[in-house]
């Protein structure tokens, strides 16, 4: 986790252990964790969305890296930003996903581009869920997909990623993201998310989506 004076890095977020999606350098839970982190809480469980992971301030926006080099997928996203940005607070960040340009994985029903997932505070804090719903709606930004929420119950979270199971934007699911639904610290990021992304993912011999040409997601009429 890095930050500089203003922009904060957005976190890899590690794998559940029956994640599959994983490859050989990306972190992964032990059940150990699992337990740890989320037996006897509220949990929302959320779509996770094929797109570029993006954080928007009151000043602009930046993909996940901040050293990232700009795309021309990006001229949405940074359009949004400025229209949002004198309503996001001044040390606040909106965290969500870019979903102008197809990845591996296609939508045609968004809502928005943009469908944000947490919102940071001054102090570095990640709103509950009931508070990032509440000024998500005061910014006008859509958030993702919630497919549950309530105590923390393994056997049906985990049957959310079977397979065959669509998109609520599209027909493929790529996975889903598991979150605590209080606030909690950055700094506690690593103990309070998870995910689990499908098998097949990415066609390993498909290419990365930035050295193609852009082709959009559809949007709902």
């Amino acid at each position: 986790m890095t930050m500089d004076q203003k922009h904060i890095k957005y976190p890899r977020t590690f794998h559940c252990p029956w994640s599959p999606g994983r490859t050989n350098d990306d972190k992964v839970h032990t059940q150990s964790d699992i337990n740890r982190m989320f037996k006897g809480r509220e949990v929302v469980v959320t779509e996770k969305m094929d797109g570029e992971n993006s954080s928007l301030y009151s000043d602009g926006c930046h993909a996940r890296s901040l050293d990232s080099r700009a795309h021309v997928s990006q001229a949405w996203i940074r359009a949004f930003a400025a229209k949002i940005g004198q309503d996001i607070p001044e040390g606040w960040r909106v965290c969500g996903e870019n979903l102008y340009a197809r990845h591996a994985l296609g939508y045609d029903s968004l809502p928005s581009y943009f469908l944000g997932f947490g919102i940071y505070n001054e102090v570095n804090r990640c709103m509950p869920w009931d508070t990032t719903v509440e000024w998500a709606a005061l910014l006008g930004v859509d958030l993702v997909p919630v497919l549950y929420r309530g105590p923390w119950n393994q056997e049906l979270i985990q049957a959310l990623g079977n397979p065959g199971v669509p998109s609520a934007y599209g027909p493929e699911r790529e996975g889903y993201v598991v979150r605590l639904a209080d606030g909690f610290d950055f700094w506690d990021f690593d103990d309070s998310v998870a995910k689990y992304v499908r098998s097949g993912h990415v066609d390993p011999n498909s290419g990365h989506w930035a050295q193609k040409a852009v082709v959009p997601n559809g949007l709902k009429a």
